[in-house]
Order: C-alpha cells, then structure tokens, then sequence
C-alpha cells in the first residue's frame, strides 16, 4: 500500500514554500487571533451541526512570508465559509468568467500551475491549511493571478449555504485524505451524498476531476461516481482517466511515482438536468 501524496500527510510541518524560512513567533496573548485580519480559525463556528468531518485542520509552522501575505492579501483574496451568506461569484472575483472549485489544495503550487495557464478560469480553493493558504496567496500575488481566491473551512458548508444552483463550471478534488482505517472510511469525501450536493452546484457539462494515489480509495471513488445518476464517465469504456495535461504534475506526485506509486485520474461530468427528484434544490 502506497504512502498518500496528499500534502496534508505527506508535507513536513514548518516545510518553507514561500520564500523566508522563518517561522512566525508564537507569543501572543492569549485568546489573541493567530492573524487578525486573516483567515479565521472555526469560521462556521457553533452554527451548524458537527457532521462526519473529511478533513483534519491543522495548525502547523508559519513562516514569515506566509504571514505577510495572508496578513496583506486575505481581506481582498481570501474568504471565510462561515456559512451566514450567500455568495456573488461574479462580486468575489471581479468578473463573469467560469469558476472551478477544488477542494484541498496542499501548499497551492499546483493550484497556481494551473492558474497561470488558464488566466480565463477562476479558481476558488478552499482547504484548511494555514500555510498552505498563505503559500497559495503568495504565489498568487508573485504571480500576478487574480483569478484565485482562497476559502478557509469546510467545503460541505461552502457548497451547501453560500453558493447558488448551477454556479459552478467544474471541482477538483487532487489527493484527499485516503482515511486507510476501514472504521474511517465513512470520513472519506467522496461518497453518494457528497456527489448528490455537489451535482445541485455544478452546471450541466461541468467537469469533476479527483486524483488519488490510494487504489482502494480509487476504487471507490470509480465505483460512486459510475453509479451516480447526476455524473457520466469521460472515458468512452468506462475506468480511469489518463492524466490530463492541465494537471500538473506536483513535485509530492513525482516523488511518489519514483516510488513506484499510482496515480489515478477520474475524469466525469455533470450530466444535463432531468426531472426533478424529491430532496434536491
């Protein structure tokens, strides 16, 4: 069994990615936000209930740049899913081109690939890494991309109380935690119910891509996605999906394939809107 390549297993705390080495000192006051005009730490809070939760938040090292940059840039290019909002992604981005939404982005350095290669496509990540969200914003801004905006928190609440019917032109989901743990495996994102949600956001036509290097989570994910109505495989005999040449090929995925891991691609979309079912938007 492969070691995921998912940055939130695979990346060493404190790893600089932005520039200085240096970690942000740790000594304020207590009760003191850790970035006060940055990313929140529980932005839903105690509004909603606790659900099965995909994702494990973590609090690791900040280096110096990461900070500077969710200090400086967060109030324009970040957003926090606190859930209390709709939101007008025409508004948050500035324009009226398509947005893809991808969950989980690690440290951002493929998201901000894949950015610079296509300025036409806005991209709304979310995950719930602090440096990762600061190394993303840096990039970002090194880059020039203002098609990238970074959301903190949970991806459930986002799709499910602050974005609207058809909003979405595609989501990506690259590496998620595998959960290995079979007692864990109903913490994995991608099941039916997550598919039926996200499907109410997506538009007709748009593209759900996810990779992971975990085979029975592959599997698994080949398997929910096949047998759910709302999604058609791309591949014409069905079965996993050759990389495409939009995703890039992450330095965490180049170490894995040296390894000898494999990597799969699922490539499905959203198939035009039949008749209405009960429980759906």
């Amino acid at each position: 069994m492969s070691e995921s390549l998912h940055p939130h297993l695979s990346e060493a705390p404190g790893a600089d990615h932005a520039g200085s080495g240096a970690s942000v000192p740790r000594g304020r006051a207590k009760g003191e936000p850790r970035f006060p005009d940055g990313p929140k730490a529980d932005p839903a809070g105690s509004h909603f209930e606790r659900r099965i939760r995909s994702f494990q938040p973590r609090r690791s090292r900040v280096t110096a740049g990461q900070a500077e940059a969710l200090q400086r840039l967060w109030p324009t290019w970040g957003l926090d899913i606190d859930g209390q909002r709709v939101i007008d992604l025409a508004e948050l981005f500035g324009n009226t081109r398509p947005v893809v939404l991808e969950i989980g982005f690690g440290m951002g350095e493929a998201t901000a690939q894949m950015a610079a290669a296509d300025p036409d496509t806005n991209i709304l990540a979310v995950d719930v890494h602090t440096p990762g969200q600061g190394n993303l914003l840096n990039l970002a801004d090194r880059g020039g991309l203002t098609n990238v905006r970074v959301g903190n928190g949970d991806a459930i609440i986002l799709l499910r109380e602050m974005l609207t019917p058809d909003s979405l032109d595609g989501l990506r989901v690259y590496f998620p935690d595998p959960w290995p743990k079979k007692r864990h495996h109903k913490r994995r994102l991608i099941q039916p119910e997550f598919l039926t949600l996200a499907a109410t956001r997506l538009k007709p036509g748009a593209l759900v891509h996810c990779a992971t290097d975990w085979e029975p989570y592959a599997e698994q994910m080949l398997e929910v996605l096949t047998e759910h109505p709302d999604f058609e495989n791309t591949v014409p005999d069905g079965g996993f999906a050759p990389r495409p040449g939009f995703r890039p090929l992450t330095r965490f995925e180049g170490q894995g394939l040296e390894k000898g891991h494999v990597v799969r691609d699922l490539l499905f979309r959203r198939v035009p809107h039949g008749p209405a079912r009960p429980g759906r938007d």
